[in-house]
């Protein structure tokens, strides 16, 4: 495997000088910013109470008392008392005095709000700002705008189309009032929301604003254009840019557009991240995407952040270590790159990603459905088809997440349609697609792979799912249970049930290596100055309650999750209060 990315890596020559801050440190079990926080002295005025802390008075607004504080940076678990007033944690240590407030956390752990860096939350806190899926397994940040599709900004007559067909079939008729990603970002914070959440600027996204479907290279104007409007969107708060180079107008780009695109990016020292071109053996391959993925970091100095890092497909079943393999490899020859990964054996995506080969998709959906409706051009594609069921172990392991015009079908597998339709399944998905860009839960992947990606110290976990409800426009189709469930599956299957990650080592995958990647100065770490985005649960007591079939069911084990410390979940159950920020800046 090393002689392999060696392969692929062997041109590049530029030596950056190697940062290992993302790794877990190996701490004293009680950190050095314990220490101070001793003896408090009081004075009582009304219900409050002053402490002394280091000699002046400050008025805490809550004591969190007697938990087990996993700080999130990797070390050992200790006990302390947590004070925090206002948005910030004041005090970690003794706390001897009282506050407005107090939680006894005994039995309990103490830990910061887990971060999801890839979500597709665009428009779910536009169309219900209580959407509280992730609070309820513990997410207090999410980043949006992943693979390439910020669908939501920029917004003109180029993608105006893709912004609705996403969001009116939650809200008809919904009217976007802005175009830019300043804009965009301030109608979410007009709207508010249960979590803190921030934008990425989509490459594809952008290239379509600026060149429709065009399958070509852009002229050196239209690449000023598009380099103008990721500095802009950067500038108005995007805290990074992604691509999607396996899902049109992306693919249609060379790895010289994205590395061009990329550079404003890090300029700002912000993260690219990337659904990288192939994550089988079509296209360009597994490994040479994951090869230019890192030929950007090389390039441009960004932090690369390699979305949900797979091996799909029979050729890759069981070589998922040599994904890893290759980023360690690449981290030592100086290039920042890091991945994440969701805990399921099954992807999800849509009808066009998951069965059509890129050639057939070239100039939108209207030139696919033309081209199907030439018997020989049609009988091509349903032979790629059979590619790609095949490279989800079978028909039985393609289920239908949402079909808008027959939801009887959702939760159904392809198999069972097309047995249903007397046509082979190849036939059944090319009929489905013609009647609507529904979406597919896929068994793509092996357990064993899973397995070995996530135990890579710089793999974070991430959901590449949604904030959603369990009642209302949000709670609509089957869709893969990981909106629900992601960081709970985590903790009860990997940590507790099968002893693969140490609770200290999977809190750091959810919070101080995310937000490491995110260069975010103030969360996902537990520490006097940070901001009090934080958790209390007994791990023994998390539990993932869906499935595939039941996809709206939360969550549970949870007791509190403070949000800018506000209360936004209290004894297991949300608050219906909205203490989230839109985040602009990597100091807020």
């Amino acid at each position: 495997m090393v002689l392999l990315f060696r392969k692929y890596l062997s041109r590049f020559n530029a030596k950056l000088t190697l940062r290992n801050s993302e790794k877990p440190a190996k701490h004293d079990p009680k950190p050095d910013y314990v220490t101070p926080v001793t003896k408090v002295c009081s004075s009582r005025a009304g219900k409050f109470e002053h402490i002394c802390l280091h000699g002046g008075m400050i008025l805490l607004d809550l004591i969190i008392r007697n938990g087990t504080v996993i700080d999130g940076t990797g070390s050992s678990k200790f006990k302390a008392d947590i004070g925090i007033k206002g948005d910030s944690v004041i005090a970690i240590g003794e706390i001897t005095d009282r506050a407005s407030r107090e939680i006894n956390a005994s039995g309990a752990v103490v830990t910061p709000g887990f971060i999801d860096l890839h979500t597709h939350s665009d428009n779910s806190f536009l169309i219900d700002p209580l959407a509280d899926s992730k609070l309820r397994q513990g997410v207090t940040f999410e980043l949006m705008g992943n693979c390439g599709m910020s669908f939501c900004a920029p917004l003109n007559s180029q993608t105006l189309d893709e912004f609705n067909n996403r969001t009116n079939k939650y809200i008809p008729d919904y009217k976007p009032g802005w175009s830019t990603m300043d804009g965009y970002l301030s109608a979410l914070e007009n709207a508010g929301s249960t979590i803190n959440i921030a934008a990425q600027i989509g490459h594809g996204t952008v290239r379509r604003s600026v060149m429709g479907m065009d399958p070509r290279m852009p002229t050196p104007e239209q690449l000023d254009r598009m380099k103008g409007l990721i500095g802009d969107s950067l500038d108005a708060g995007a805290l990074g840019m992604s691509t999607g180079l396996w899902y049109a107008p992306g693919s249609y780009s060379l790895a010289d557009e994205v590395i061009e695109l990329t550079q404003p990016a890090a300029d700002r020292g912000k993260l690219y991240s990337s659904h990288i071109r192939s994550e089988a053996d079509d296209l360009s391959g597994l490994f040479p995407a994951h090869a230019e993925a890192i030929e950007v970091g090389r390039r441009t100095g960004a932090r690369i952040q390699i979305s949900h890092v797979k091996a799909v497909g029979p050729q890759f079943w069981g070589r998922g270590h040599e994904l890893v393999e290759g980023m360690e490899l690449a981290r030592q020859e100086g290039v920042d790159v890091a991945g994440d990964q969701y805990p399921y054996e099954w992807s999800s995506t849509g009808f066009s990603g998951a069965m059509f080969a890129r050639w057939a998709l070239v100039g939108g959906r209207q030139a696919t459905l033309d081209r199907l409706a030439d018997d020989d051009t049609r009988s091509r594609i349903r032979s790629d088809v059979t590619y790609y069921i095949n490279r989800n172990h079978s028909a039985e392991g393609c289920v239908i997440a949402s079909f808008p015009p027959d939801q009887s079908l959702e939760g159904r597998n392809l198999q069972d349609i097309a047995d249903e339709m007397n046509c082979q399944p190849e036939e059944a998905a090319l009929r489905l697609y013609e009647k609507s860009e529904g979406n597919y839960v896929l068994h793509s992947m092996e357990a064993k792979d899973v397995d070995s990606i996530i135990t890579w110290p710089l793999m974070a976990v991430a959901s590449d799912g949604s904030s959603l409800r369990d009642e209302g426009p949000l709670s609509s189709g089957k869709p893969h249970p990981r909106s629900y469930a992601t960081n709970s599956v985590v903790i009860e299957d990997f940590v507790v049930k099968r002893n693969l990650l140490t609770l200290e080592e999977s809190i750091y995958k959810m919070t101080g290596l995310p937000a490491s990647r995110l260069n975010l100065s103030r969360r996902g770490r537990l520490a006097p100055g940070q901001i009090a985005d934080l958790l209390i649960f007994d791990p023994k007591k998390i539990k993932q309650n869906n499935n595939f079939i039941n996809p709206h069911v939360y969550s549970s084990g949870i007791d509190y999750v403070f949000v800018n410390g506000k209360p936004a979940l209290e004894n297991g159950k949300p608050n219906g209060s909205l203490p989230g920020k839109v985040i602009r800046s990597l100091t807020d």
